[in-house]
């Protein structure tokens, strides 16, 4: 089974949140393009959500707070999971996972849907096509992957975060996914204004 890559392991990831000035893609908040988003969906569905890679997982707050019952974060450290529970103390322990997401099984869980937040670009780019893959084996049929991609290269990195172009992604997500929405946000934070790509796929 293919897994994170070793230079991005849980040792990386506990370091960086150690570091000061080394979590810069954390917004400190859920931004405004999935928070638009979140916001007309409907909470009496109660859907299956899955958040992979959530570092503080500021979207799986913002969600728990509207009334979502079924929102389930996977991370790779377990500082940024400590974080979420000390700050929303009623969100449910079980769905705080510490975990690898590509190791994730389907056969004991599957999704409505996938937020997509700072976890693409922070896996490396080599695992982009199994990311695609286990998104979609991890959703039911017409369950979606939503979220916000770097609509931008970022030349000679090294680390994450890790850019590319909507071209490339496309190729990934096609195999699986039919395309809702696959544009540029127009309501990213100012810092990312016209750099970040708001998608929509559905299995």
């Amino acid at each position: 089974m293919q897994t994170v890559s070793e230079d991005f392991d849980a040792a990386y990831w506990r370091a960086r949140y150690a570091t000061p000035g080394r979590t810069g893609w954390d917004a400190g908040r859920a931004t405004p393009p999935l928070r638009a988003y979140f916001d007309q969906l409907a909470v009496a569905q109660q859907p299956r959500i899955l958040i992979p890679g959530a570092g503080r997982a500021h979207e799986a707050e913002y969600l728990h707070r509207l009334g979502f019952c079924h929102v389930v974060v996977a991370d790779l450290a377990p500082e940024p999971l400590a974080e979420l529970a000390a700050r929303a103390p009623d969100f449910p322990k079980e769905n705080l996972l510490l975990a690898d997401f590509f190791a994730l099984n389907p056969a004991e869980t599957t999704f409505d849907l996938i937020i997509e937040q700072t976890f693409f670009c922070a896996i490396a780019p080599t695992l982009r096509p199994a990311y695609a893959r286990q998104c979609a084996t991890l959703l039911r049929p017409g369950g979606k992957l939503v979220g916000l991609l770097f609509d931008t290269e970022f030349p000679n990195a090294t680390e994450p975060p890790f850019g590319g172009s909507r071209a490339e992604y496309a190729a990934y997500f096609q195999p699986y996914f039919k395309f809702i929405h696959f544009e540029t946000a127009y309501n990213s934070l100012p810092a990312r204004a016209g750099r970040e790509l708001f998608i929509c796929l559905q299995r």
